[in-house]
């Protein structure tokens, strides 16, 4: 008996495909990132200085010259270099950039490596500035643009908040809400909050300022596929679950939809627990920390708005009574896709093994989960997981990088004659489905 051939792989996607998306964001958004961070560094120098003395002020100017370095390093396409701080996850880091070195017989360059790799890497070498600070280790440079992009929507915020609370209050009047459909709103929700995203705009202001809710109909036919009837499906059919997982992505309005979704799944009876996991540091601009999410809770605490207040103090006690967990994993903020987890973080694959369902938010989280390859867009999602099966799994994400699989034949070619962009701009969707478990 023969012994099966191993999956063949696309390639990865790279900067080196020029007129690729990737191509596009290390010439053009990587560096524009990292002059925004130079600017927000120097302006904070007044403040540092006053608070810090001498030593937070030679902390920023460290900050502010290593990132510039940086910015030189991308656009002239140098090679990829060992970090050199001492956080516990540099080992890995430096004995992966080692591997890839001798494996491909060179160093990785910006314009020539795969794009996951390259990306991830800049984000942890602007922590590596951080973290060689004397006194600001706890510095986020991206902190101001995630506070304003929520104060910026807190219309939105307050209306969908408001709703929630309405629903909240049919299920403790046992009004027989329709349990199926108001999951599918709350999905949606979810999926469509994660068109703010910093790092795709560059840094630039992306606040969501409408409230979705009266969107979802019109935004309906953009959800290029929709596997919400198998995710159905499968609660229906397990009844209520012990655990539910959601993988975050961005602080801000899409935080807040988030969180939404977290709490219909325990007051609906869908789950009695909800694990939320965010990144251990500034990552991807926008991605949710632990700083983030303590101050967004406070922030919602300390609104005039009744809805929003309430929540603020209704999450506070679900993660005082356990009901919520929020927790951060070195894995998360890795440039490994999720094939390679049981590999590199085999502590969190068996802890996701234990979920009833994972939902993975966002674009960097779908990128990982296909491998960030060059698929077939007619390749089935469990096919582009390549082996990561640690639980059933549901993406909800808006397409912002040019890669994506599930759709039908022909699919691809009539969405590309409406929207060129459409794998790019972020007014595409999927909610994507894979039940198959690794037994």
């Amino acid at each position: 008996m023969t012994e099966p051939r191993e999956q063949q792989l696309p390639p990865s996607l790279s900067a080196k495909f020029q007129g690729s998306f990737a191509y596009f964001t290390i010439r053009d958004r990587l560096p524009v990132i990292l002059a925004r961070i130079a600017d927000t560094v120097y302006r904070k120098k007044v403040v540092i200085l006053d608070q810090y003395g001498e030593d937070g002020s030679e902390d920023l100017k460290s900050v502010a010259g290593c990132v510039s370095k940086l910015r030189n390093e991308v656009q002239t396409n140098k090679e990829i270099i060992p970090l050199t701080d001492s956080h516990r996850d540099v080992e890995v880091w430096n004995k992966y950039l080692k591997d890839v070195t001798e494996k491909e017989n060179q160093a990785p360059k910006w314009f020539l490596s795969p794009w996951l790799y390259v990306e991830c890497y800049m984000y942890r070498r602007i922590q590596e500035a951080v973290f060689n600070c004397k006194v600001l280790k706890d510095l986020d440079v991206f902190e101001e643009q995630k506070q304003k992009t929520f104060m910026d929507s807190q219309r939105a915020i307050i209306t969908l908040m408001t709703y929630l609370q309405e629903v909240s209050q049919r299920f403790t009047t046992n009004d027989s809400p329709n349990v199926q459909m108001l999951l599918q709103e709350f999905m949606q929700v979810a999926l469509w909050g994660n068109k703010c995203d910093l790092s795709i705009s560059a840094s630039q202001e992306n606040a969501q300022e409408q409230c979705l809710l009266e969107q979802l109909h019109h935004l309906e036919p953009n959800i290029l596929v929709n596997d919400f009837d198998q995710v159905w499906s499968l609660l229906k059919e397990k009844g209520q679950f012990k655990r539910i997982d959601i993988v975050l992505d961005n602080a801000g309005f899409e935080l807040i939809s988030d969180l939404c979704l977290a709490e219909y799944l325990i007051i609906s009876g869908i789950t009695t627990t909800v694990y939320l996991h965010g990144k251990a540091f500034p990552w991807f601009v926008s991605d949710v920390t632990p700083q983030d999410f303590k101050w967004t809770l406070n922030m919602l605490c300390a609104s005039n708005s009744i809805s929003m207040s309430h929540f603020g103090n209704v999450w506070k006690n679900r993660l005082e009574d356990g009901s919520w967990k929020f927790s951060t994993h070195d894995f998360w903020t890795m440039p490994f896709d999720f094939s390679e987890m049981k590999t590199y973080a085999s502590d969190l694959y068996q802890e996701l093994k234990t979920s009833g369902l994972v939902f993975l938010k966002g674009d960097l989280n779908y990128r990982k989960l296909v491998g960030d390859r060059n698929w077939n867009t007619t390749t089935s999602f469990v096919e582009s997981l390549h082996g990561f099966y640690p639980s059933p799994l549901c993406s909800l994400r808006t397409s912002k990088a040019d890669v994506i699989v599930g759709l039908k034949d022909g699919q691809a070619g009539e969405i590309e004659k409406m929207d060129k962009d459409y794998m790019i701009n972020g007014n595409w969707a999927v909610i994507s489905y894979s039940s198959k478990l690794d037994v």
